[in-house]
């Protein structure tokens, strides 16, 4: 039987902003129940206010890296929404710095924020899933967790990391009715490279040229609504530099990182 958005409850991650927010209001549109979660409560209720019918959507706000926040969050989720039909992991943060200046603690604070927060409260979700007898649950990668390059080193890692083990979990539960999905943005008009953290944790606070020229947010989230309801499991949403740059590693890795050491991407 075909799934159909309208009967869909949908918990988002960092969705105060960003493609966050575009997929809220996408999926909103499409007539899915939306769980909003991000740390800024205010943001919240207004990406809320931009959902079709937005008084039936739900707002759980919540640190993602704290460990008790993230409980409570998932308690607080389960009592208003009573059932989580899918859960987009797509909060997260984003480097720009070289590997030889950055320091092990924000290699850290990347890993905890992409890595261990996203695994985390997807083992809270799924055995409600698994009792359901069905599910979803989506990572948000990035192409950088595909192909590795300057200025992202361990963020590319975390997001590589995150990607191997959403395969392995759709490996072992598949049989149990749940469903796992990778979407691989490439570069996405968001504040995601002036959030982005430097070698020393603070903020970059400037756009990138390559961010600003990406594909936009709501088009992000148009093509990952429409690939994810067909129950497409791999989904890259790129420019065409991106798609290229993924054919010629497929053809020859050694001649990508020749092109990807000239081109000095940041």
């Amino acid at each position: 039987m075909k799934v159909k958005y309208k009967n869909l409850t949908i918990w988002i991650t960092g969705a105060s902003s960003g493609i966050g927010e575009a997929l809220a209001v996408e999926l909103a549109g499409r007539g899915a129940r939306i769980i909003l979660s991000g740390r800024n409560s205010e943001k919240l209720e207004a990406v809320k206010k931009r959902c079709k019918q937005s008084k039936k959507h739900i707002v759980v706000p919540f640190d993602i890296s704290d460990v008790d926040q993230t409980k409570q969050a998932y308690y607080s989720a389960k009592e208003q929404a009573t059932h989580i039909d899918w859960l987009i992991n797509n909060a997260g943060v984003s480097q720009r710095s070289l590997i030889m200046e950055t320091t092990e603690e924000v290699e850290r604070q990347l890993m905890e924020i992409d890595y261990f927060a996203q695994t985390r409260l997807t083992r809270l979700v799924l055995p409600d899933m698994i009792d359901q007898g069905r599910g979803k649950v989506v990572m948000i990668s990035s192409v950088a967790g595909l192909l590795g390059s300057q200025y992202r080193g361990a963020y590319g890692a975390a997001k590589a990391a995150i990607h191997m083990w959403a395969n392995s979990l759709r490996a072992e539960l598949h049989h149990q009715g749940i469903e796992v999905a990778n979407i691989f943005p490439g570069f996405i008009q968001t504040n995601v490279s002036i959030n982005a953290l430097t070698g020393d944790g603070t903020a970059q606070g400037t756009m990138d040229d390559a961010t600003n020229k990406g594909l936009t947010a709501k088009e992000f989230a148009k093509q990952a609504s429409k690939a994810l309801i067909k129950g497409e499991e791999y989904i890259v949403i790129a420019g065409q530099k991106e798609k290229l740059a993924m054919r010629v590693n497929r053809l020859s890795p050694p001649k990508l990182y020749k092109l990807i050491r000239e081109s000095q991407v940041k």
